[in-house]
């Protein structure tokens, strides 16, 4: 049977790819805080390190503007390095979690192409929301992009795979599937906002979101 957009993933090799590429993810997200312990460790000035990091890996808005790049090309670069710096250990465990839980349920369904498709679609989208929406002139960082665009992808999956089931099911169908799940999504956002005094980059959820959700809505069907 075909689902719109994908079909379940049982080929053993392609698990093994799946579970391997999330462990990449993973390693890539734990490297720039492993640097900065063992630069610690080595007396470094983890402040001062943390804040150059910052500068020339962060997503900054200014520097769509009239703001001078640290290095030829950082204007383009930020729209993918900044999804692999995090603000700490916390901000890194949550997203760890994060990536672990969605990427093995997406992965269920998506092959791993698939999976790498939808989630640098979701580091680009998060950049663009960010981008367009922000009105601060503060850095932005962190994998919530890609990980609201594996939600999106998700969410797609399971409300199309819901009302293939259905006989002839109609635009009000998918609209009412999707309300619960984006209702949440935007309960836990407004919740997050008000809990980090402001801090949350909504902007980059809502654009990794629409990325991933599109992006699985535009795949070509894949049989199962």
């Amino acid at each position: 049977m075909a689902q719109p957009g994908a079909g379940s993933v049982h080929n053993p090799t392609q698990n093994t790819i799946g579970h391997a590429l999330l462990i990449g993810l993973l390693c890539l997200y734990a490297l720039p805080e492993i640097l900065l312990f063992l630069l610690g460790l080595l007396g470094g000035d983890l402040p001062f390190l943390r804040g150059k990091m910052y500068q020339n890996f962060a997503f900054w808005a200014g520097l769509l503007g009239d703001w001078r790049p640290n290095y030829p090309g950082q204007t383009i670069a930020m729209f993918f390095t900044y999804g692999f710096v995090h603000t700490g250990m916390l901000h890194l465990g949550m997203n760890a979690l994060t990536l672990w839980g969605l990427g093995r349920t997406l992965l269920e369904d998506v092959s791993p192409r698939r999976f790498i498709a939808i989630y640098c679609a979701g580091v680009l989208g998060g950049a663009v929301g960010h981008a367009v929406l922000t009105t601060r002139p503060f850095p932005m960082v962190g994998a919530s992009g890609a990980l609201f665009a594996l939600a999106g992808a998700v969410i797609w999956l399971r409300t199309t795979e819901r009302d293939a089931s259905e006989p002839d099911p109609t635009w009000r169908d998918y609209i009412r599937d999707l309300i619960w799940p984006l209702t949440a999504l935007t309960f836990i956002n407004v919740v997050m906002y008000y809990a980090l005094d402001g801090g949350l980059a909504w902007e980059a959820h809502l654009g990794g979101f629409v990325a991933g959700m599109t992006t699985m809505a535009a795949l070509p069907r894949q049989n199962s």
